[in-house]
């Protein structure tokens, strides 16, 4: 054989190896895709993505494809799985408690079966409007507590509100209270000052949530700690409220609205079974659960529920859906971010379209531009099923309510998007109380009162421009 012929013998060898090499990266990337994505759109995408785009469709999926964040999370749940204590997984009996009412019947058992916990009655309930009402409270539970302080937070800022939690946590843990102080490690970048670092140095137990840091690295801006609970002894705090000066009205223009909600009963079991969890998964410091130790205080039965990454469940997508698709004359919901699921807008779209009277209150203002523009493109689908929403006035509004059918509520720290749904770790409480539902139902009246409803002639007269904007925005929800 001559030279030049192995030559191209060897050439052609190469580029046959090459197109071999290259159909192999792109089928690896289709049953990577096939395997993994719970959308079969996007497994279809993905999927013709890497087959007619040979090198730059794997490349790309190997990019934006692949949920490295989800990943992480089945890793780093495998290995906490061996350390948890057997409080992380207590025993349900097969029959509930106490009996509920025929008509929150269903919405117990979905609970119930999503969460495998059972409702907790005897419970009293007071909300707490904007750090003006409940800063005070949480600074007063703090001076009177006498065994423990537990407080979790995303956010724990600089400035006159972080200065007060921190004297109030230092004094507690003065006079002998085990006090301990969880801060998610992406929270912490909000404030250049890191008043929590005070905590530390004054001998109280601090821990970060996942933080960043080059070693071992951990990058990840995703799998964050979005929980906010406060056990004082007996009495607990949850709902949507970080520790920031932003949330008192005289002190900030540009204040935030919120809810927060002092808990007492036999709820607060749960709230400090809930930090000790999350102590433990940051510190690999499991303690023992005190034993319960808080009577019955009032008539709402509670549950709560917590979510996060790294399992098959989708606990609080599940629970929303569920009860919305249970709904059977009114769903009132208030979040500051609104990007829901496919299967909850399935849900609020049923709930329209079979004459539920389903409300929907978002801020007209909100601090994340990208989100509000992206959640105009979800809109026609809703209002013209029938669905209502209104866009309330400034400040910005960073309430997390929902209220069904004159019983059922739920409070909490996660919002109606990808992010809280799909990547955060949250904490939500059912409560099943008629009384705490004309509450919120009443708060979020009296926002729709002064806020302005949105219709489907509103949105066709916004120009091409917005619309692509608007549009382009809502490619990128899920990474919102």
């Amino acid at each position: 054989m001559s030279r030049d012929a192995e030559e191209r013998l060897v050439l052609i060898l190469l580029e046959t190896l090459g197109l071999l090499a290259v159909h192999i990266l792109s089928w690896v990337a289709v049953c990577h895709a096939l395997l993994t994505k719970r959308d079969p759109r996007s497994a279809l995408g993905w999927t013709a993505t890497a087959l007619l785009l040979p090198i730059l469709g794997p490349l790309l999926y190997a990019l934006f494809g692949i949920s490295r964040a989800e990943s992480r999370a089945d890793k780093i749940m495998r290995q906490q799985a061996a350390l948890e204590p057997e409080y992380a997984h207590p025993p349900c009996p097969v029959q509930p408690p106490e009996q509920v009412p025929e008509n929150i019947a269903r919405m117990a058992h979905l609970g119930r079966r999503l969460t495998d916990q059972h409702l907790c009655g005897g419970n009293a309930l007071r909300p707490l409007r904007n750090g003006d009402e409940a800063y005070p409270a949480m600074l007063e539970a703090i001076a009177a507590a006498r065994n423990h302080v537990f407080l979790a937070t995303y956010i724990f800022n600089a400035g006159k509100v972080g200065a007060a939690f921190t004297e109030a946590l230092a004094a507690a843990a003065a006079r002998g209270v085990d006090v301990r102080v969880l801060v998610d490690g992406i929270g912490t970048l909000y404030s250049w000052r890191k008043p929590w670092k005070k905590l530390a140095a004054r001998g109280i137990r601090t821990a970060l949530f996942l933080p960043p840091k080059l070693f071992p690295p951990n990058l990840s801006i995703n799998l964050r700690n979005h929980r906010k609970v406060l056990v004082c002894d007996d009495i607990g705090f949850t709902g949507g409220m970080n520790i920031s000066d932003d949330n008192i009205q005289s002190l900030r223009k540009s204040c935030v609205q919120d809810v927060h909600f002092r808990c007492l009963g036999p709820i607060v079991n749960q709230l400090r079974r809930a930090f000790l969890l999350n102590w433990g998964f940051s510190t690999g410091e499991y303690t023992p659960l005190p034993p319960s130790s808080t009577e019955p205080r009032g008539e709402s039965r509670c549950r709560i529920v917590i979510d996060g990454p790294g399992s098959d469940a989708d606990v609080l997508n599940d629970l929303f859906c569920g009860v919305i698709n249970t709904a059977r004359s009114s769903v009132r919901i208030m979040t500051p971010y609104f990007l829901p699921s496919h299967d909850l807008m399935s849900s609020l779209r049923s709930a329209g379209q079979r004459g539920v009277d389903v409300r929907v209150v978002l801020p007209a203002k909100n601090n994340l531009p990208y989100v509000h523009w992206a959640t105009f493109r979800l809109l026609p689908t809703l209002l013209s099923a029938g669905v209502r929403v209104w866009y309330q006035p400034p400040p910005f509004a960073h309430t997390k309510l929902l209220a069904v059918d004159g019983y059922y509520s739920q409070i909490g720290s996660a919002n109606l998007d990808a992010r809280s749904l799909r990547l955060n770790f949250e904490l939500n409480m059912e409560v099943f109380n008629p009384a705490f539902h004309g509450l919120l139902a009443g708060h979020i009246d009296t926002i729709i009162s002064r806020s302005r409803e949105i219709s489907l002639e509103d949105l066709k007269r916004q120009s091409l421009p917005v619309k692509l904007r608007n549009a382009a925005c809502w490619i990128f929800s899920p990474y919102l």
